[in-house]
């Protein structure tokens, strides 16, 4: 809509409007998160459940892998962040330093599904300062944006055993490294 100038004559600025607020944006980090948990999963696509239980040692079964990663952000945005243990089951199968198991990979991604959902609104609602606090638990504690980084590079260290095991068990047509990431991730400043 124009309005006029005076002296009648419409002026080619248009009757300001009520800006919209715009939706919340998360974290930069939390995006590279998500992007990572995609392409995390992407490498698990067309695993056999056979040969998600199998263990090539020294290195671990893949569904053991899954629930690492599940325990991992258990650990971080559950426990350590909103004292909430959802999966305890997790401390037994998966923790860090823990016995080798070889649990089911579609227990273990219900599972790792689960934590993620349940972490999710708190990772929505991290801002710039927020990463620069402590995340909390036992010490040392990490930030909460340095426990972002590590978990994101932890997913990729583990989707990248996850494709050496699968190699090593022969199956073909894998997923290729990285994917998408300039649409589906781009690099925004926070």
């Amino acid at each position: 809509m124009l309005r006029a100038l005076p002296g009648g004559l419409p002026s080619r600025v248009p009757i300001r409007q009520t800006p919209k607020v715009p939706e919340r944006v998360v974290h930069p980090l939390v995006d590279q998160l998500r992007f990572t948990r995609a392409e995390f999963r992407r490498g698990l696509r067309g695993v056999p459940a056979t040969d998600a239980v199998r263990r090539l040692a020294p290195m671990n079964s893949i569904g053991w892998i899954v629930a690492h990663m599940a325990w991992h952000e258990q650990r971080y945005w559950l426990i350590r962040a909103q004292d909430l243990t959802l999966k305890p089951e997790l401390l037994e199968i998966a923790a860090y330093g823990g016995p080798a198991t070889t649990p089911p990979l579609a227990r273990m991604l219900a599972t790792w599904k689960a934590v993620t959902e349940a972490a999710d609104p708190w990772l929505d609602r991290l801002t710039a300062a927020d990463l620069l606090e402590d995340l909390g638990g036992p010490k040392p504690r990490p930030t909460v944006g340095n426990g972002l980084q590590r978990v994101i590079y932890h997913y990729w260290y583990h989707t990248g055993e996850i494709l050496s095991i699968r190699q090593m068990l022969g199956h073909g047509r894998l997923a290729e490294y990285v994917g998408n990431i300039d649409d589906e991730a781009p690099y925004r400043p926070a």
